[in-house]
């Protein structure tokens, strides 16, 4: 057996490129794989879908035959939801794999996709706001409402799902989905992105030249 790097091309990890000069990880991490499977996948809502279902003609099928022959003929709702519901654990893990949120001194990195792998690159100064969705066991999802006003930045939803926030179909809003410890990734988030946008930003523009007097 030998372990085997999908990334292993990345010069680092979760990025497809080297850091520029002054640029420096400040954190990384990745989607818990059951809060995510939980939470985006809607593993509850897609289980209790099928036990209904069992309920239901188990109770229907009862006026005309006994309950053992009903629940019987009704198990295969529960066959069919334990097929459905592992194959949502199977998902959720693989995206968890293959997700790696990077936060550095100057933007916000998202290696994301299992099978259509894609990175974004989102610096500090073009998320607007930021938002912090924390769970009771620590777990949360931070989404990033970005600076779109002059339209360079496009998402498409359904591209980025999981890793955005819900239902924001028409402006998506990138997301750190379902991470561990949320609270103080977004401490960390906040400080630096402060510091960054406090930074002043030195653009060269070219010097006109003198024109000789005839």
């Amino acid at each position: 057996m030998h372990d085997h790097d999908d990334f292993q091309t990345e010069p680092v990890r979760g990025l497809p490129e080297n850091l520029p000069e002054g640029e420096h990880i400040l954190w990384q991490g990745h989607p818990d794989w059951w809060a995510l499977t939980r939470e985006a996948l809607s593993f509850w809502w897609v289980a209790g879908y099928f036990v209904f279902l069992f309920a239901w003609r188990t109770t229907g099928g009862a006026a005309t035959e006994t309950w053992t022959q009903s629940a019987t003929a009704a198990s295969f709702f529960l066959v069919l939801g334990g097929i459905v519901c592992a194959l949502l654990l199977a998902i959720g893990v693989i995206q968890a794999k293959a997700t790696v949120y990077t936060i550095t001194n100057r933007r916000v990195a998202m290696r994301i996709g299992a099978a259509l792998t894609m990175t974004l690159n989102l610096p500090f100064r073009r998320i607007r706001n930021a938002t912090l969705s924390r769970r009771g066991n620590g777990t949360g999802t931070i989404a990033l409402e970005m600076d779109n006003d002059d339209g360079k930045v496009r998402l498409s939803y359904i591209l980025t799902w999981p890793h955005v926030r819900p239902w924001r179909l028409k402006h998506p809003e990138p997301a750190l989905r379902c991470i561990r410890d949320a609270e103080t990734v977004a401490k960390l988030f906040a400080e630096a992105a402060e510091t960054a946008v406090a930074e002043p930003v030195i653009e060269r523009v070219p010097t006109a030249q003198p024109v000789a007097a005839e």
